[in-house]
């Protein structure tokens, strides 16, 4: 708890309270876009397409794994980011540019459901996933993509790197077989994640160089 305490308190100085507070905003911008586009996607689409794998699949309900997990890996992250806050500042801007991103190909897509996707149930946790429109919207998998890319950012901590690595598969295992995901949606996740990944190290140098400093710093004491 002290080194906790220690960490943090010679972490917030002037320039990376200014960074978090940037940070959520923009957090917060792509949030509303995110949502605002699953709804116009919903509203607009269209009919569905037949798909080489989930037509050649069983359905499985996978909700609990679909919904119950996505949430365990969010608190996963945020106790990460708590217990580590110099991977903060840049993950608040690398999910900010990913879920923009997702956003902006979510409202070019219009395809119906699969039909034989699973109905999620009417659990309090089901229906405050289905009320913040995580259901909607299908090019690129969130479930998929998102975990990838918190194991890009931790990726010299192998026990998150692998955490993070090991639910990116079982989710996209399950929103297959749920149908939830058109395989496509979830085959071309891990490219649009790394671009996105890319993408934000590029424009935030600087909240990436805390990251990056981390490892190095570790690096060095594990020679010494």
């Amino acid at each position: 708890m002290k080194n906790l305490f220690r960490e943090h308190k010679g972490f917030w100085n002037k320039r990376n309270k200014a960074s978090l507070y940037t940070g959520i905003l923009f957090l917060a911008v792509s949030l509303v876009m995110n949502f605002f586009a699953g709804r116009y996607s919903a509203k607009s689409a269209t009919n569905f397409v037949g798909d080489l794998f989930l037509d050649n699949m069983p359905t499985i309900n996978f909700d609990y794994i679909i919904v119950e997990g996505a949430f365990l890996a969010i608190i996963a992250s945020i106790v990460l980011l708590i217990l580590k806050p110099r991977y903060l500042l840049f993950s608040l801007k690398a999910v900010a540019i990913f879920n923009i991103t997702r956003s902006f190909f979510v409202s070019l897509t219009h395809i119906g459901i699969y039909p034989q996707q699973i109905i999620l149930g009417d659990s309090p946790i089901e229906r405050l996933y289905m009320f913040l429109n995580l259901q909607d919207g299908f090019f690129f998998s969130a479930h998929t993509g998102m975990p990838l890319l918190m194991a890009l950012i931790v990726w010299h901590d192998k026990f998150w790197r692998y955490f993070f690595i090991a639910a990116s598969a079982l989710f996209a295992v399950a929103v297959l077989f749920a149908h939830v995901h058109y395989s496509i949606d979830v085959f071309a996740a891990p490219f649009m994640t790394y671009g996105v990944f890319k993408i934000a190290r590029a424009l935030f140098r600087k909240d990436y160089a805390l990251v990056r400093d981390k490892f190095d710093n570790q690096m060095l004491s594990d020679k010494i």
